[in-house]
């Protein structure tokens, strides 16, 4: 499915409290699992050592909460483009719950709620709410204020 394209940073500005899409779903691989292990340090056995995770809490190995978070960047423009937009930058997060595990292999995707657009020089701060799901789960998996930086083109 192709995204929502929303035409600029004052067409935005009307969509204040409303969903603006989701993404499509990805594939948490343990191959995933074990980059993000590489790239950050964290090794903890509930996502590497498949043979001990799968007789641990979760039933297998999971993905690291700050994986699925990290997953922002790249599903959110699967979800929706704002036109006139040369680049946006990662600017930080009001909170962030990790709700439900993320089992290895499960197909993760994020919903994205725009909560505000506040104007700054060259362009707008947005705060959205990202719902991380997992396919078939009863509860998310993250939810998260996420702030990016867009700087008009």
């Amino acid at each position: 499915m192709a995204p929502r394209h929303i035409e600029s940073i004052e067409a935005l500005k009307g969509l204040i409290g409303e969903h603006l899409g989701y993404s499509e779903y990805m594939d948490v691989s343990q191959e995933r699992v074990n980059e993000f292990a590489e790239a950050t340090g964290d090794f903890q056995w509930i996502h590497i050592d498949v043979e001990k995770a799968n007789a641990g809490p979760f039933g297998g190995p999971i993905a690291h909460g700050y994986l699925t978070l990290s997953l922002g960047p790249v599903l959110l423009p699967q979800a929706f483009t704002v036109g006139g937009i040369a680049m946006g930058v990662n600017y930080g997060a009001n909170k962030v719950r990790f709700i439900a595990p993320v089992k290895v292999g499960s197909q993760i995707r994020a919903g994205f709620k725009l909560l505000t657009v506040e104007d700054t020089a060259g362009g707008a701060r947005v705060t959205l709410e990202a719902t991380f799901e997992c396919e078939g789960a009863s509860k998310p998996s993250c939810v998260a204020e996420v702030i990016y930086q867009y700087f008009a083109g």
